[in-house]
Order: structure tokens, then sequence, then C-alpha cells
């Protein structure tokens, strides 16, 4: 191999011997510190040169999946931006509190009250039952007077008792 690197390069070979003549011609005390001095130059690059960007850059890319987390959970908590209104939903308060229940398979018992109509849900997911409660409001005249919520022992599970009148 040095013989291939002397006939192809020889600007190479001249200067790399001049390097060495230059090196014997310290002494061992000076080539030391040289040798300190290179891997300290060479640690220096290192961390400037290949950690510290690397690190910069894996901060930077968190930060940006934090952010495009947080729009997405802000984008999901706002709902579709459909302009067409629900159906609205007419007739007797429990029948609308039975049909409403029904899509979103909150098991529910009705009891007819003053003006509106009482809901007793034994076991429920609570999501489903938040929803439910958003449709009734949102698609009939109904309104909340009332709500007791109670945790079960299984989780995300709830019962509740709620009221709802006009």
């Amino acid at each position: 191999m040095r013989a291939f690197i002397r006939t192809q390069l020889p600007t190479l070979d001249a200067g790399l011997s001049r390097t060495g003549a230059w090196w014997h011609a310290r002494t061992v005390r000076e080539r030391r510190l040289l040798a300190v001095l290179a891997v300290l130059l060479g640690a220096v690059l290192l961390v400037y040169g290949v950690v510290k960007p690397i690190q910069a850059a894996r901060a930077a890319a968190l930060a940006d999946i934090r952010t495009y987390e947080t729009l997405n959970a802000r984008i999901r908590a706002a709902g579709s931006l459909s302009s067409a209104k629900p159906q609205r939903r007419t007739g007797a308060p429990e029948a609308i509190a039975v049909q409403s229940a029904a899509a979103f398979v909150v098991p529910l018992t009705t009891a007819p009250s003053a003006g509106g109509t009482q809901a007793t849900v034994a076991d429920a997911n609570y999501d489903s039952l938040i929803h439910w409660l958003a449709d009734v409001t949102t698609t009939s005249d109904l309104r909340i007077r009332r709500i007791t919520i109670q945790r079960l022992a299984a989780p995300g599970h709830v019962s509740a008792q709620v009221e709802l009148g006009r």
C-alpha cells in the first residue's frame, strides 16, 4: 500500500516525510504534550461538532412533537367543523332521553318528574355518559337541572342520577 501512495501521490509522500522529520526533531516531552493537545482537540471537536448538534436537534424534535400533539389535542377537542345543525328531538322528555341514550349505549331508566324526567344510569362508561348528556342538551329543549355522578369499581365506569327538564 505504501508503494502505491509513492507512485501515485509523490506530493503526499514528501509532506509525510517532512512531518515525520519534524516529529522526530521534537523532544520526548514535546511529543507527549503535542499528543495530549491532539487528544484534547479531538475531544472538543467531538463534543462540539457531533454531540452538541445531535442533542440540539433531539431537543428541537421533542419540542416539535409536543407542539403538534398539543395542536392535535386541541383540534380533536374542538370537534367537527360541520355547519349542519343536529336534528332536533321532539316529544316527551322520557322519549328524548331514551332515544338519545340508545345512540351512545347508555342504559338508563326514566321516571317522570315535574316538567321533565328523572334518569338513572346504573353502570355506564364515563365518556359515553358525557357524550349522551351533551347530545341531549344540544338536540332538544331539555336541560340538566341536577346531576349526581358516582365512580364505580370498574375503571372508567360510573353511575348517575340526572334530572332533565325544560
